[in-house]
């Protein structure tokens, strides 16, 4: 009850965190259908298209969950001069997010996944996309950009998509002039290589992840998990690893040891876009100034929320706090 006391009295200060979000935006566009029989052309079904529908995929959905949060809220990152930038444009600015920190690159289409379903089953996923790095310009342009976009900023996350923005020189530079700015930056990472993360201050890897980048086995349990962190703090000087354990709840990492939060969920029916949710919700609580600790019990009652429903959801402030008193 602590937590919530204390959530209650920053929440009475109605204070709204501003916090920048850079990363790899796209839309999810789906098509839901019916198939019955098979084309004469080739060995694959005929769908019959019902309705279709698009939503914000990436580190939109990051955004999204921290609007929902109440937190104000910039983006950057790149898009292409098409329609789906346009899409993503206006759909931002319809919730009250800052795009001047969004720039368009004439060389690659925006980022649009494809998904052909039919009832409850995906037959095919089609992705418009080009991931290599931006040309040194842009990279520079948008550097220069979100320099005063950083500096007005409570809290910095990374939403890492591998999508072609967080190119390593382009990642040094943005964590360069936040911690130039005494600004946290925290990450929800991709690939192999953490080393681009460096000078960030917390790191959210799964724990799939956390062993790839680590080069080591499975991670069994908190020791192995402490073992592959070694690596990861070697390479990034990070004071934090957060590591979601999908339907098991979420571990803190620090160099000195882990400990574990158990999921709060009662029932799991979809674990998609959870990770997005815990990274939003614990940059929110740390830019309201709860401690790293809090930020992540909050989180994981937030995972709790948006597991129990099917699909990427967000989820309140005031229904975190209705988590808690349930449990």
């Amino acid at each position: 009850m602590d937590l919530i006391n204390k959530l209650r009295s920053v929440q009475s200060l109605k204070k709204k965190p501003a916090i920048l979000v850079i990363g790899d935006l796209m839309i999810d566009h789906y098509i839901w259908g019916s198939a019955t029989r098979l084309s004469p052309e080739a060995p694959v079904p005929i769908v019959n298209v019902k309705t279709e529908s698009t939503t914000l995929g990436g580190a939109g959905n990051v955004v999204q969950n921290l609007v929902a949060l109440g937190a104000h809220v910039s983006i950057g990152g790149i898009v292409g001069n098409d329609g789906p930038a346009d899409e993503i444009i206006d759909i931002l600015e319809k919730e009250g997010v800052k795009t001047v920190t969004i720039i368009r690159d004439e060389s690659r289409p925006t980022t649009v996944k494809t998904r052909v379903l039919v009832g409850s089953h995906q037959l095919v996923r089609l992705d418009r996309e080009v991931t290599e790095p931006m040309a040194p310009g842009l990279e520079n342009e948008l550097a220069d950009k979100l320099a005063v976009a950083i500096k007005n900023s409570d809290l910095i996350v990374l939403s890492d998509y591998n999508k072609g923005l967080l190119s390593r020189g382009f990642t040094q530079q943005v964590i360069k002039i936040a911690n130039g700015h005494g600004k946290k930056v925290i990450v929800d990472p991709k690939g192999l290589n953490y080393e681009k993360y460096k000078g960030a201050y917390l790191i959210k890897p799964n724990r799939k992840e956390l062993a790839e980048a680590a080069n080591t086995e499975k991670i069994k349990d908190l020791a192995d998990m402490q073992n592959a962190a070694k690596a990861i703090f070697l390479q990034t000087g990070a004071t934090y690893l957060i590591v979601t354990l999908s339907e098991e709840g979420m571990a803190i990492v620090t160099a000195q040891g882990s400990k574990s939060l158990p999921v709060k969920a009662t029932e799991v029916f979809d674990v998609t876009g959870a990770g997005d949710t815990v990274i939003a919700a614990i940059a929110y609580f740390m830019a309201l100034g709860l401690g790293v600790d809090e930020a992540c019990e909050l989180a994981n009652h937030a995972a709790a929320i948006v597991i129990r429903h099917v699909g990427s959801v967000t989820t309140t402030v005031d229904e975190i706090i209705k988590d808690i008193e349930g449990d």
